[in-house]
């Protein structure tokens, strides 16, 4: 039988023998294929936990298939749809918003098509969620800024992404354990679906305190765009960052040191992010019985304080 066996091995690789995946899949009931669903595959943050994901697929020998929201319900309905008919074994994905087609992930697993939620994990849906301590890393980062003598601080977020409200939690519990008041005046949120007019709302809005005489001496950004964005647009208006206004914010940009001045960030731990998504969602795939009980993990950021908030 070891004869035969060890032939039938020389004789495919002589001939270059590719298994037939479609028949792999009649056999074994498996596509050893996973869908991710990303809100936007440019962004650095993403582009990391991609990383993580792809380096765990691989260990595994599982192919992936991405596709993206751009923060649109329907086209995340859609990328759902598709993924299904392509044939996936199961689901990665960082939801548009809070429930955003919650029927539909529901449909996926009550198929037999387990799904696995990451970054953004404030979703109804019963499944494993990996991402961070949103309130704490906020609160950190908010800290950092009164720490350092600032007061007045302009918090700029995204509508409905569920990770922004966390953050927000814990920008005003900091806010309030140092007796300061939180002043609707400086808050802005930006419409995700829109990532083309963040940059206007955000100019805008400083405009419109500068005219209103409204004090302005931080800034905290809740995402990666509107982080990175804010700086660039301090610097075209013409204020120093950090004498006149500091910046500090959620961004996993790869050159911080580059941007003038430095940009002080909460690093998320991206590539680890995608890499226990990964495992966890292989963990349900490979599960004999249905699972019953989900955990929600928060990995640690890291605060790395850089010229943007320190004189």
């Amino acid at each position: 039988m070891n004869r035969q066996k060890n032939w039938f091995k020389e004789y495919a690789e002589k001939h270059n023998y590719i298994p037939n995946k479609v028949a792999r899949t009649l056999k074994t009931g498996k596509t050893n294929t996973i869908g991710v669903i990303v809100f936007n595959i440019s962004s650095t943050f993403i582009s990391q936990i991609l990383d993580g994901i792809h380096k765990a697929s691989q260990l595994e020998k599982y192919d992936i298939i991405i596709m993206q929201s751009r923060d649109d319900v329907n086209l995340e309905k859609h990328a759902i749809e598709v993924l299904r008919i392509r044939g996936i074994d199961g689901l990665l994905i960082s939801p548009v918003s809070y429930n955003s087609n919650f029927n539909q992930l529901r449909d996926l697993q009550d198929s037999g098509i387990p799904v696995v939620l990451f970054d953004r994990v404030n979703h109804n849906i019963e499944t494993h969620k990996v991402g961070i301590d949103n309130k704490l890393s906020a609160y950190e980062a908010t800290k950092h800024l009164l720490d350092s003598g600032k007061k007045n601080i302009l918090h700029i977020t995204a509508k409905n992404i569920g990770v922004t409200a966390d953050r927000l939690l814990g920008f005003k519990k900091c806010l309030k354990d140092h007796q300061i008041e939180f002043d609707n005046n400086l808050y802005l949120e930006c419409d995700y679906g829109k990532h083309d007019e963040i940059e206007q709302s955000i100019t805008k809005k400083l405009k419109f305190l500068k005219s209103k005489n409204i004090k302005v001496d931080a800034i905290f950004g809740a995402t990666d765009d509107i982080t990175t964005l804010t700086l660039g647009i301090l610097a075209e208006m013409n204020i120093d960052v950090p004498r006149e206004i500091s910046v500090i914010g959620f961004s996993n940009i790869r050159i911080p040191n580059s941007l003038n001045p430095s940009l002080s960030t909460v690093v998320q731990p991206t590539e680890e992010i995608g890499m226990v998504a990964f495992q966890k969602l292989l963990e349900i795939i490979n599960s004999k019985y249905p699972k019953e009980e989900f955990e929600t993990i928060e990995l640690k950021t890291k605060l790395i304080p850089r010229k943007s908030t320190l004189l």
